[in-house]
């Protein structure tokens, strides 16, 4: 690990990955109709719902309801660990998503979305049809995409690669890119150009948000599959990207800022396949030079106001919490770099962030915050103990608590040494 970095702690990458996908499994997945769904997207560590919060009556495939990335996240563990019956429940978690209303089946558009009292569906978290996010979507198209991967001969896998080749279609044909060449961040329902936020005002990150790199990671992914041929829409794309410097405003919908470490993060794992799909070593340099390079800004060094903040990366300069989806999203990014580069000091950054998250369990069952509050943003009365500086009380059960999971399996691959 990094000389900067030390923790007295036994609690390995394993130990952390498997209470947080025991505190999904046990304590949040529960009975819908012949499948399982998660009972809400915010609950404490003893899984009681928070149904004051926008997502506390939520769930679904959308952004931070990620029924189905969480769903794949268990089913990587499950493999992992050889555990047919938790691979079982994964399995009827993504069923859930295709089979109870949220899929189109004949275009591919996936509604984000249910309310768990009402059991009405929407294209957005903040309970209204207004709005929905593309790239928010086509990121649920790439987690079809991985699934598949994992699931060999099972009939789920091509339904998955069809929804994800119909999705990228709809997408390519109806979303209309604006005049800086990139993707908006929202759009209404009759598919015009929505600028506003969503609490009011315009959006300042409308036109330079990260969430549309999930439209060209989708395009990429399926091209480099041979379902589709996006290689002029990814070049395009990309290009209005770096004439931009990078389209890096926040990808997370209640947040504004121009500079959020998810987008870099997520910019660099995509531009870096992009640039092997096509072949072109300037956006590969861009990729590390701009995107994971851009990281460096956000990361601390040093436990602060009493908080285990060292290793971890906050999120943006007007909201510096540090979260964890979008840390683990960063060990992500290290990893890949890692596995390409051979570069032992990516391999030291991802542990130091996997590390640095493993601080931050709570309760009996394995229940991972998803924020650590090191500069009391989100107020004391959501920390525990009522503290000033402090872990959030919260998760996001299939995100913030989950998404470790994909870091921790990729890492341990490839430095078996690590699982100790």
């Amino acid at each position: 690990m990094p000389a900067w970095f030390h923790y007295d702690t036994d609690y390995t990458l394993l130990a952390s990955m498997r209470d947080s996908v025991r505190f999904a499994v046990e304590h949040t997945l529960v009975p819908y109709q012949k499948r399982l769904c998660c009972k809400s997207s915010f609950v404490t560590c003893g899984g009681r719902i928070m149904h004051w919060h926008d997502f506390g009556d939520l769930e679904g495939p959308g952004w931070a309801a990620n029924a189905v990335g969480g769903a794949y996240e268990i089913h990587c563990y499950a493999r992992h660990t050889t555990d047919p019956a938790m691979a079982r429940k994964a399995v009827l978690l993504l069923d859930h998503v295709l089979e109870d209303g949220f899929v189109d089946h004949d275009s591919g558009f996936v509604t984000g979305y249910r309310h768990t009292k009402t059991d009405r569906l929407y294209l957005n978290y903040q309970r209204n049809n207004d709005w929905f996010c593309a790239g928010s979507m086509a990121k649920i198209g790439f987690q079809m995409l991985l699934f598949a991967d994992c699931l060999g001969n099972d009939p789920r896998a091509t339904r998955l690669l069809d929804l994800a080749t119909k999705m990228a279609a709809w997408i390519h044909a109806k979303i209309r890119p604006l005049p800086n060449g990139w993707y908006p961040k929202r759009t209404t329902r009759f598919l015009e150009h929505y600028p506003k936020h969503p609490w009011a005002g315009n959006d300042p990150v409308f036109d330079c948000s990260g969430d549309g790199l999930f439209i060209v990671q989708l395009m990429t992914a399926l091209t480099g599959r041979g379902l589709a041929d996006y290689r002029d829409e990814i070049r395009r794309r990309i290009e209005a990207f770096t004439a931009m410097g990078g389209a890096f405003g926040s990808i997370n919908h209640d947040t504004r800022d121009k500079h959020e470490n998810v987008s870099y993060a997520v910019g660099f794992r995509v531009l870096r396949e992009a640039a092997r799909l096509l072949g072109d070593d300037k956006i590969r340099r861009f990729a590390y030079e701009r995107c994971l390079g851009g990281l460096d800004q956000f990361k601390m060094r040093e436990d602060r106001n009493g908080c285990a903040t060292k290793g971890l990366l906050f999120m943006e300069k007007s909201w510096n919490t540090a979260y964890m989806w979008e840390n683990a999203e960063a060990a992500l990014a290290y990893v890949e770099a890692f596995e390409e580069t051979g570069r032992t000091e990516f391999r030291d950054e991802a542990f130091a962030i996997l590390q640095a998250i493993s601080k931050h369990h709570h309760g009996p069952h394995g229940f991972l915050t998803e924020g650590v509050d090191w500069n009391n943003h989100v107020g004391r009365q959501h920390h525990y103990w009522r503290a000033r500086y402090g872990d959030i009380k919260y998760t996001e059960p299939l995100l913030n608590n989950l998404h470790i999971t994909e870091p921790t399996l990729h890492l341990v691959r490839l430095c078996p040494e690590l699982e100790g």
